[in-house]
């Protein structure tokens, strides 16, 4: 069974931060302008964030995990919005201080004064951040804050950067002796920007159409309720990240938004949940997509499949809700079928069973996740190469152009990540695709190569390390 583990970064940090507050106050802006990245996604839609997410941060010499929460609501029965306000709940007990966000230029509200009156009766000390106070708009909001019994609000601007320096200032009294030292000693407040390191993971992305389980996925990996669940979809919508171990390898894992067709995408906020999960994919070593066992592979399945494959991903292909298949033979037979005649130029690309809900043959997924990954990372030496180059083209030769046969003299692997390979060839462009397929066929499967894209390169001249 799979063993849940807390996160490595986390446990490096000096201070952890939850940004709190209703709806629509800046909360993930802030948290972008903490972290030094558009990490969350930013609308003036209430309520686009769900989820909470942590990331690393440096703020005048002081070490950071920023938390960014969903928005506060007065809800408390199954509602997604008071599922939302759970999650909000765990991470300000995981926090050391939390970062109360109100709009000054709204003033304050009654829900702020709720919350308020909800927070001081908690153990997480609270700093007042008053919001939005560029220019003069916000001048009365900032004073209406103190009504909340917070303490004296901190002015700032998260969309333009300002009030950092006293924010440094609040955070100060909660950071520990080693780490207040180093910010004392005149670190410039304006590296907010800049990202503490972190332990390198392997990068698994999450992905697949909505509802096939992703985030219940996710959640059983890690052994808790980290991201919402639920029957509605399009739940998630940021890309949330978790750090994790599996058998002692750092893990940083990532559920993604459900992908539709792109004529279905039509929300603003969906689009820009879709182009999320892109940059994820583009960031990932390996890509889990979860595809549900009703369901199997269906025409959005292999459009996802190729995509992730073009962009040179190593790919694992998690079969969800197995424990409610019936035909099990005749499910894996279907799968094969698809695979063979949709993604042919892919072949070995592994397929695990599983039930994300239940928990089972979860081992099964991360095992064939880390085989991958070292395919995906495997080097052929130029010897090697060079002697199946050999043995291919006596075995079937370049076809000729012009009366005379294409020539290839070298190969060499040029890199890995997905595997690249040159060929050194007398006319490069006149190379027929298929005679290119034939060898990325014979590679694969005479040096053991299966289930990762192979990219072939084509270069003319001699053979760049012959002698002369």
């Amino acid at each position: 069974m799979v063993e849940p583990a807390s996160a490595p970064y986390m446990e490096a940090m000096s201070l952890t931060v939850a940004i709190i507050g209703r709806p629509n106050v800046g909360k993930s802006t802030l948290f972008n302008r903490l972290v030094g990245k558009k990490l969350a996604l930013v609308d003036d839609t209430p309520g686009v964030t769900r989820d909470w997410r942590a990331a690393p941060a440096r703020l005048a010499g002081i070490d950071l995990t920023v938390i960014d929460t969903a928005g506060l609501e007065e809800a408390f029965d199954d509602s997604l919005e008071a599922r939302m306000r759970r999650q909000t709940e765990r991470a300000i007990e995981e926090a050391d201080v939390a970062l109360m966000l109100i709009d000054a230029r709204s003033g304050v509200t009654p829900l702020d004064h709720h919350f308020a009156q909800w927070l001081r009766k908690g153990k997480t000390p609270i700093i007042l951040l008053a919001n939005k106070c560029e220019g003069r708009a916000g001048a009365p909001g900032l004073y209406e804050a103190f009504e909340l019994g917070l303490g004296e609000p901190v002015p700032i601007s998260a969309e333009h950067g300002e009030g950092l320096a006293e924010l440094v200032e609040a955070l100060l009294p909660y950071v520990p002796p080693e780490e207040t030292a180093e910010a004392e000693e005149g670190a410039d407040p304006a590296d907010g920007g800049e990202t503490a390191p972190v332990i390198k993971s392997l990068q698994l992305a999450i992905v697949g159409r909505p509802n096939v389980g992703k985030s219940t996925l996710l959640n059983s990996l890690v052994g808790e309720d980290r991201v919402l669940t639920g029957p509605e979809a399009g739940m998630t919508r940021d890309a949330i990240a978790v750090e994790w171990t599996y058998k002692d390898k750092p893990i940083r894992l990532v559920d993604t938004a459900g992908m539709r067709r792109k004529s279905r995408v039509d929300e603003k906020l969906e689009k820009l949940a879709v182009a999320d999960a892109l940059r994820v994919i583009r960031m990932a070593h390996v890509v889990v997509l979860v595809v549900d066992a009703e369901a199997i592979l269906d025409h959005q399945d292999l459009t996802i499949a190729r995509m992730v494959l073009d962009e040179g991903r190593a790919l694992v292909i998690a079969v969800n809700k197995w424990d409610i298949v019936t035909d099990r033979a005749g499910t894996l037979k279907q799968i094969e079928d698809k695979l063979q005649a949709q993604l042919a130029q892919v072949r070995g690309i592994p397929v695990v069973t599983l039930s994300a809900l239940r928990r089972q043959r979860l081992d099964n997924l991360l095992d064939a996740v880390f085989d991958i990954y070292d395919v995906w990372n495997r080097r052929v030496s130029t010897s090697d190469l060079n002697r199946w180059l050999a043995g291919m083209t006596e075995a079937h030769p370049p076809p000729a152009v012009e009366g005379r046969r294409i020539k290839i003299r070298y190969a060499t692997q040029v890199k890995a990540r997905p595997p690249t390979f040159a060929l050194w060839v007398s006319k490069p462009l006149d190379l027929p695709e298929t005679y290119i397929r034939y060898l990325v066929n014979g590679i694969r499967e005479s040096l053991n190569l299966p289930g990762v894209p192979i990219r072939m390169l084509t270069r003319k001249g001699k053979n760049p390390y012959a002698e002369e």
